[in-house]
């Protein structure tokens, strides 16, 4: 192994990936051994998979020492197993990717090239996706909201698949950040960037892991992270029903005075601005718990993971 190669870090998430983890072995090495000039070495963080997974990325790892495997005490779901993974690559350039093949490993030789050429962070960009209208629409919308009120531009179209250099890594690993929403870390970071399109691919084998709550809780860690809008849009709310409902009151105050013996303040709009306000302050109770949750987990400095085994380190 000649020691001036430049040396490429894959690092790859998985969970229940038994059909694609060969394919994916074979079509990493294949595009990495085409480039020619570079050592390499892959990094798979296995999140306590309950089918073949284990066994397929123990035998990947006996026949090449390049290939890694971390072996999670548990499921740290999909935040934090593969960022753990990610501060432990040790090449000049690190490709993070998911294991179902949605993330296309031939992509990873535009990826070096745009590295090659000064950037130092390359995203892999998709405009164009195969999920379902609406799926897409509520992502879009999602990603032009968060864009629009965070404290630092967003990436569109990106979902963290792409290449980062050292200089990035090591601003990565200040942030100490113990449940990091990544795509708009690289946002934050900022550094020289360069975007390559693809087309995401369909899933082939297995079923996605993602489901409402995982969604959400990606979701809402992005906002808690990179914006305070929700919380200044709930003072906002605050103040605006606060003046709303001293208005009311002092309408009815002045009705009951001018028409006393006539006028009944009634039992149903009592009711309606009742519930209407209890509505408003439950959902805001609820915003500001996701903050102070997030707080929280900071406050406790946990580890990202618990790593039960590691292969090939």
């Amino acid at each position: 192994m000649n020691a001036e190669l430049k040396k490429i870090s894959v690092v790859v998430g998985c969970y229940n990936e038994e059909a694609n983890l060969q394919e994916l072995y074979d079509r990493v090495t294949g595009v990495i051994r085409g480039l020619g000039s570079y050592d390499y070495e892959i990094i798979v963080a296995d999140n306590m998979s309950t089918d073949g997974s284990r066994g397929i990325l123990r035998r990947l790892a006996a026949q090449d020492k390049r290939f890694k495997v971390i072996f999670n005490s548990r499921n740290y779901g999909q935040v934090r197993s593969p960022y753990n993974a990610l501060l432990q690559a040790g090449g000049d350039a690190v490709v993070a990717m998911c294991s179902d093949l949605q993330d296309p490993p031939e992509l990873i030789a535009d990826l070096v090239r745009e590295w090659e050429k000064g950037a130092n962070v390359v995203c892999a960009v998709n405009p164009q996706t195969r999920e379902n209208p609406l799926t897409r629409i509520v992502r879009r919308f999602y990603y032009r909201l968060l864009d629009k009120f965070s404290e630092n531009a967003q990436i569109s179209d990106f979902t963290g698949f792409g290449l980062y250099d050292r200089k990035f890594m090591e601003a990565m690993k200040k942030f100490h950040d113990p449940y990091p929403y990544f795509r708009g870390l690289v946002g934050e970071i900022g550094l020289k960037r360069a975007d390559v399109p693809f087309v995401k691919a369909g899933r082939r084998h297995g079923r996605t892991k993602n489901n409402f709550f995982t969604l959400y809780d990606v979701a809402m860690t992005g906002f808690v992270n990179h914006t305070k809008l929700p919380l200044r849009l709930a003072a906002f709310c605050g103040f605006c029903l606060a003046a709303l409902s001293l208005l009311v009151a002092l309408t009815y105050f002045i009705y009951k005075l001018v028409y006393w013996q006539t006028f009944s303040m009634g039992i149903a709009p009592l009711i309606i601005g009742l519930f209407f306000f209890s509505a408003v302050q439950l959902i805001f109770i609820g915003i500001i718990g996701e903050y102070v949750g997030a707080i929280y987990t900071h406050v406790k400095d946990k580890p990202l993971v618990i790593e039960e085994e590691k292969l090939n380190f």
